[in-house]
């Protein structure tokens, strides 16, 4: 077993902005900008998808309208399944393209073309593509938070639902592989396979945050909580976890386990369906490096904070923003996402 993280990359700068505020609104002006969505996506033969790190009100609206809430594999399956025409996605831009790859047909659209990803940042195409072409005998594992050029250069695309199983399936084959561009998802999943492993040395800037020596301070804080950890953040979370999983594990985690109290390392916008799901139950943050003025994120995805009733309405009312993805492309990314795909429809059936 082996797991190197590349020295010989060096990451461009991130440009991590400040969490957006967007102008407070009235209950009258809310309801207003609902409505007009309502009646925005009826005349546009639309369905919004919106991911469980966007704003509460965001998510509610998708699931008043016919449309989901769900992490982006999700969002975008749930698109080919959808008689719309129209798909709004409120995320990140690479959900954003894996809907347009999946559902090439339809028109996808989002509030703000600037909602990006630390980790889809900092994997360019360009330089990933020459680090495997540097490691010619390994498979290409990609995580789906990347462009859609570089699920197009991969050899399978992963989210954290099934990456585990899908790496155990190529180390039993006896497979190296290339892993990118989340390094501490890499590191978990390698851990517990054993699989023969080289990291691109990514990372989300948000679970990045969580430290280790605040999480133990609040864990006799509130000795009886459950910890729950994405397995995005750094080996010393994770080893700390009661649970660790994808977004979906952490939501079935809350509503099923025998506990009242929950720290939750992830971001802080899956609270909103945690609370819908167990209502009685108590969630605590998890504490960031910051814990002031210093933090990057404190938890919240500045990217994902661009999604606003405000921008979703205005695309709505122009058809800005649209998702374009070519052809050629879309069908070289649509390979390793649909190997994806019918490895896990074979693992329901089994």
């Amino acid at each position: 077993m082996s797991s190197i993280v590349s020295a010989s990359v060096t990451l461009p700068t991130i440009h991590v902005p400040d969490n957006p505020v967007w102008p407070e609104l009235s209950k009258e002006e809310e309801l207003q900008l609902k409505n007009e969505i309502k009646s925005l996506l009826v005349k546009n033969n639309g369905v919004l998808v919106a991911h469980y790190y966007t704003a509460g009100v965001l998510q509610d609206l998708a699931e008043e309208t016919g449309g989901c809430v769900a992490d982006s594999l999700e969002m975008a399956r749930f698109g080919t399944e959808h008689p719309a025409s129209t798909l709004v996605v409120a995320g990140v831009k690479f959900m954003g393209e894996t809907s347009k790859i999946l559902n090439n047909e339809k028109r996808v659209l989002m509030p703000d073309l600037n909602a990006t990803c630390s980790l889809d940042e900092g994997c360019p195409a360009d330089m990933f593509s020459d680090y495997c072409d540097q490691h010619p005998e390994h498979t290409v594992v990609v995580y789906a938070n990347t462009s859609a050029k570089v699920k197009a250069r991969s050899d399978w695309v992963v989210t954290s639902g099934i990456a585990l199983p899908i790496i155990e399936h190529l180390a039993k084959k006896g497979e190296k592989i290339l892993w990118g561009p989340d390094k501490h998802l890499g590191r978990y999943v390698q851990q517990l396979t054993g699989a023969d492993m080289i990291f691109w040395p990514g990372s989300c800037v948000v679970h990045e945050e969580f430290r280790s020596v605040a999480l133990e301070r609040l864990k006799k804080l509130h000795p009886d909580a459950a910890v729950l950890v994405h397995p995005e953040s750094p080996e010393q979370v994770v080893q700390q976890a009661d649970v660790v999983g994808s977004t979906t594990a952490l939501i079935k985690a809350v509503q099923n386990m025998d506990r009242q109290e929950f720290i939750v390392a992830t971001d802080a916008g899956i609270f909103n369906k945690m609370r819908q799901v167990a209502p009685g139950k108590t969630l605590i943050e998890a504490p960031t490096m910051g814990e002031g003025a210093t933090c990057q994120s404190c938890a919240r995805c500045p990217w994902m904070g661009m999604n606003s009733l405000q921008n979703l309405a205005e695309v709505l009312r122009t058809g800005q923003n649209e998702i374009l993805v070519s052809p050629e492309l879309a069908e070289k990314a649509r390979v390793p996402i649909k190997r994806m795909l019918d490895f896990a429809a074979k693992m329901k059936k089994a």
